[in-house]
Parts: C-alpha cells; sequence; structure tokens
C-alpha cells in the first residue's frame, strides 16, 4: 500500500516526496481508522484526503467551511463537485447522482448543507467511504473560530452508514483536541501531530502609542515590501482606508471583507491568488480559510488578533513555498480593547431564558427557523443557545434538525443557569486568549517562536535566529525549560478550582496552564510547588474535590 500512496501522490497530484504526517494520516485512514490530522499551516492536509479517496471504494465526503475554500480544493479535479447555495436545485440533483453512480470521487458542501436531512438521504446512497472534516477546530467552542453549524456532524456520521471520519485542522489546543474527538463521536481515532513551527517565517512586532504613527509605518512596510503580501486589520472600515491608501501609493491593492459582495469577494481573491492583478490584499478574517498561495512574501498585521491561534493561521499563510517571508505585528496596546469586546459575544443569559420558554412552550420538536423568526435572534445566537441548553440537558436536537425540549418551565430556571455559567467559561476562556496575544506582543525577555510553540505545547530550544528578540540577543538567554515545578511541557494537570488543565508553556521560572473551563493561566513554579496548586490530572486531590470544570 505504502507504494501506491507515493504512486497516486506522484502521478495523480504531482507530489515529487509527501511531508511530515502525511503518509501516517493516510495509512490510518486507509485502515479504516477514524483519524484527526493537526499539521502547520501550509502542511498538505487537503492532500491526506485526496490521496486517500483515490484508495478507497465509494465518494469522500468534505465538509468545508468556506464557498471559496471549496472552489479552490475542487480546482482542476474532474472527479469532483460542490454542493453550496450558490449552486441551482438542478445542478445539485446532478451531483448527487453523479456521486451515487460513481462518476465522482469528491463531494464538497458546507456544513450547514450537510445539516439537511434530504442531503444526507441523498450523499447515503453514494456509499460514502470517507467524511473530512476540513477546518475542524469549527467544531469545538473552545477553538477560535467556533460554528455552530458543525455541531450537527456527529449525527450526519451516522446517518451516511458511519464511514471513517478524517478531521483536519492547523491550529489546535489539547481542549480543542479532546472537543474535536467528542463532539464528532470519534472512535478511538489516531491522532497525528506534526510541528507547528515554520521556521522560514521571520517574527516581529513594532510598538506604537500613537495611532497615526502605527497607520503610516504599516502603509510605509507594506509599500516598499517585495512581493504579494497580506495586511490583516479588524474591521472594515479599516480595510477600506487601508486599502485606498495604498491604492493612492501606487501600490496594487484591494479590500476584502464581509460586508462585500460575493462576486466582489471572489473577484478580488481571484485577481490575488489566480491572475496575479493584485500585490496585497488588505483583509478582515473573511479572508482565511483554505488561502493557498505558495508565494505570499509577506503577512502584516495592522490590528492585533483575537488569539495566538488566529494569529498563527493568519501568519502561515506567507512562504508555503518554503522560502523566507516575513510576519510583523503593528502593536498598539489600546487595541485589546477591541478584541476583549469581542471575546464578550455569545448567548446572553436573557437569550438563554428566551430560547428555553420557547421551546417548553412548543410543547413538542420545533424547527429552529420558527423560533429564529418568533424571537428575532441572530442565527448564530440562536444556535449557541440551542447547544447551551442541549448541554445541560433541557433540549435536544433530533436527527432531522428539529429542537425539542426535554424538561417543563419548572427546569428551566436550572437549566438557564448552568448554560450561563458554561457561557461564562466560554468568554472566560476566550479574554484569556486575547491576554496570551497581549504577552506575545510585549514579550520582552524571550524568543518570539519558543513564546508561540510554547502555547501550542511544543517545547522549543532558542535562539530561532529569525525573529527581533532573537536578533537583539535576548534569545540566547531563554534556553528551553524542560520542567518547572515537576511539571513538562504537554503534560495533564489539575487545580482545585479552575480543574483540568495542560501545561503549555514554561518560561524560567512561570509556567503556563491552557485549563479546559477557564483559558490560559500564567503561575509562578515556585508557588504551585511550595503550595501544591498543581496536580497530575487523575491524581487525588489531598485538599478534597477539586472545583468545576467543563
Amino acid at each position: 500500500m505504502a507504494g501506491r500512496i507515493d504512486e497516486i501522490a506522484r502521478e495523480r497530484f504531482g507530489f515529487r516526496a509527501l511531508r511530515p504526517g502525511q503518509r501516517e494520516a493516510i495509512e490510518a485512514v486507509l485502515a479504516g481508522r477514524d483519524t484527526v490530522a493537526i499539521l502547520a499551516t501550509g502542511s498538505g492536509k487537503t492532500a491526506i484526503y485526496q490521496i486517500a479517496g483515490q484508495l478507497l471504494d465509494g465518494a469522500t465526503v468534505v465538509v468545508s467551511p468556506l464557498i471559496s475554500l471549496q472552489r479552490d480544493q475542487v480546482q482542476g479535479e474532474r472527479d469532483a463537485a460542490v454542493v453550496n447555495s450558490t449552486i441551482s436545485a438542478g445542478a445539485r440533483e446532478a451531483v448527487f447522482a453523479e456521486a451515487e453512480d460513481g462518476e465522482l470521487e469528491y463531494v464538497l458542501l458546507a456544513p450547514e448543507q450537510l445539516a439537511k436531512p434530504q442531503v444526507q438521504a441523498r450523499l447515503a446512497e453514494a456509499r460514502v467511504s470517507l467524511l473530512v472534516v476540513d477546518e475542524a477546530h469549527c467544531v469545538s467552542e473552545w477553538g477560535h473560530d467556533f460554528r455552530p453549524d458543525y455541531l450537527g456532524l456527529d449525527e450526519a456520521v451516522e446517518r451516511l452508514g458511519r464511514p471513517t471520519v478524517l478531521a483536519l485542522t492547523a491550529t489546535a489546543a489539547p481542549p480543542v483536541r479532546d472537543d474535536v474527538v467528542a463532539l464528532l463521536g470519534l472512535r478511538d481515532p489516531v491522532v497525528v501531530v506534526r510541528g507547528f513551527d515554520r521556521p522560514n517565517i521571520r517574527l516581529e512586532v513594532e510598538a506604537f502609542h500613537d495611532p497615526a504613527r502605527k497607520r503610516r509605518a504599516l502603509l510605509d512596510a507594506a509599500a516598499e515590501a517585495e512581493g504579494a503580501g497580506i495586511v490583516y486589520v479588524a474591521t472594515r472600515r479599516a480595510a477600506e482606508a487601508v486599502a485606498d491608501a495604498l491604492a493612492a501609493r501606487g501600490v496594487r491593492a484591494a479590500a476584502y471583507h464581509g460586508g462585500l459582495g460575493a462576486r466582489r469577494r471572489n473577484a478580488v481573491q481571484a485577481a490575488f491568488m489566480e491572475a496575479g492583478d493584485l500585490d496585497v490584499v488588505v483583509a478582515t478574517t473573511a479572508f482565511g480559510m483554505g488561502v493557498d498561495k505558495p508565494d505570499v512574501r509577506w503577512v502584516f498585521h495592522h490590528d492585533v488578533s483575537a488569539s495566538l491561534d488566529a494569529y498563527w493561521q493568519e501568519v502561515g499563510r506567507a512562504g508555503r513555498d518554503g522560502r523566507p517571508a516575513r510576519a510583523r505585528l503593528f502593536y498598539r496596546p489600546e487595541d485589546l480593547g477591541l478584541r476583549r469586546f469581542f471575546a464578550g459575544g455569545g448567548a446572553a443569559r436573557a437569550a438563554l431564558e428566551r430560547v428555553a420558554r420557547a421551546l417548553a412552550a412548543a410543547g413538542g420538536p420545533v424547527d429552529p427557523a420558527a423560533v429564529h423568526a418568533a424571537l428575532g435572534l441572530s442565527r448564530t445566537r440562536l444556535a449557541t443557545a440551542v447547544h447551551r441548553l442541549e448541554r445541560a440537558g433541557f433540549a435536544e436536537v433530533g436527527g432531522d434538525g428539529l429542537v425539542r425540549a426535554l424538561g417543563g418551565p419548572d427546569a428551566i430556571g436550572a437549566a438557564v443557569e448552568e448554560a450561563a455559567r458554561a457561557e461564562a467559561d466560554r468568554h472566560a476562556f476566550d479574554r484569556s486568549r486575547v491576554e496570551m496575544m497581549r504577552a506575545y506582543a510585549e514579550e520582552r525577555r524571550g524568543c518570539r517562536r519558543a513564546f508561540v510553540l510554547g502555547y501550542f505545547g511544543e517545547a522549543y530550544d532558542p535562539p530561532c535566529g529569525a525573529c527581533d528578540r532573537c536578533d537583539a540577543g535576548l534569545g540566547e538567554d531563554d534556553p528551553a525549560t524542560p520542567e518547572a515545578a515537576g511539571f513538562a511541557v504537554g503534560e495533564r494537570v489539575a487545580h482545585g478550582t479552575w480543574g483540568e488543565g495542560t501545561v503549555g508553556r514554561i518560561e524560567g521560572d512561570q509556567l503556563t496552564v491552557v485549563f479546559d473551563a477557564v483559558g490560559y493561566k500564567t503561575l509562578d513554579a515556585g508557588l504551585v510547588a511550595q503550595r501544591g496548586l498543581l496536580r497530575r490530572a487523575g491524581a487525588p486531590n489531598p485538599s478534597g474535590p477539586p472545583g468545576r470544570s467543563r
């Protein structure tokens, strides 16, 4: 089988050799094992299902979150098709018919499409052998890009006849990995994790206090930078303003954000990715997943990202050809306020109670669309509220997509209280990630690369020789610390109040733990040892039962 894998990789897809992690994941899938592949951005995750699909009998269904990403993944493939909201009912029916006849190997669709019972029924006729969940971190509420539409995928797996499941992502901290396995219902999965490092990307941070100076510095750097590049901004208004300012300097630049029409967004992406008519895209995070232009030479951040998870994924769009590339963050501490505001979103207690009362009053299964129309909540807030109430044991989402209450009016108070507490944990987790982004931007003592990799639970021995801190000679004084207070990077631990977590980073006398419920906390190793603040997960707690954990 190893020879067949290499043959398909070489002759069908033109790969001279497989990259680390690809072969292990392909072999696991071909052995019928559910698989989670966590590989750095640009490591060729798409190739895993492309090659495996060719060697399996039956169709490969790929769940992909963005229409542009779906289009990029099937471009040039004769035996692949996309099912999304932009195609007609007739075209959709033709795709299903071709899949049933064995004429299509890959069917790509969005999670909200796969959630439809009629779509599941038609795909079941195609004898699906592999279900691929791309950008799998979207399934986890602890991931940096949680999408409620992903929450019904476990039921879809069963309705498709329980094919092998392959989950792919570039960024997944330990609690996210656990959620991916649990929420997709994976069975004894093979988890393939390969290094998050992108050594060809130089890391830099430039700090400012005056917003006008920051804007000028970014415009100067982008106008002088060679090759194609991406500027990430926090708002649509900033995307337009920066793109216009660069164009006024003679740079071929355009804005990309969710407020643009689909035709305009597609035109901008095509001009940048395919035609080469644009040198710079100034974008919100709407321009992200699946951007696979190999010769992006730089990624600049006009505004700080919401988390290091998001930042590393955005930075990873540079230098995919392996040649030197640059990532620079133009940092202003005051900009964190906007990210903290975004981290406070979600389903408020009042919304949770309204949804619970609506479900209880329905007296039976109800279409979420009817609840949406009656309550006027956004689709995302409604889905989040239903998910919270489902985890609290008050609601149930059936295989037909209908929602029903499992309790009556007298159970609403307790269910809302539990759901609101879980939502508060989520907000605390998100705020902690903003603080870790601040810590990265304000890092003064050591190597930036070591900071990022430690965040993902990967030990690294600086200096990296490719960041501004190491250039200043600071990385030399920051040797890797294998343990602190008796704990090692990647080890599962428990705290009496914050519950269980994973040691993510050790630097000198400090260790950072990502707790499953409340997020990232930085602890003094001396106090941890002196007061016994942490213990190994599963070990008895001498001071009594641990505090609440997710």
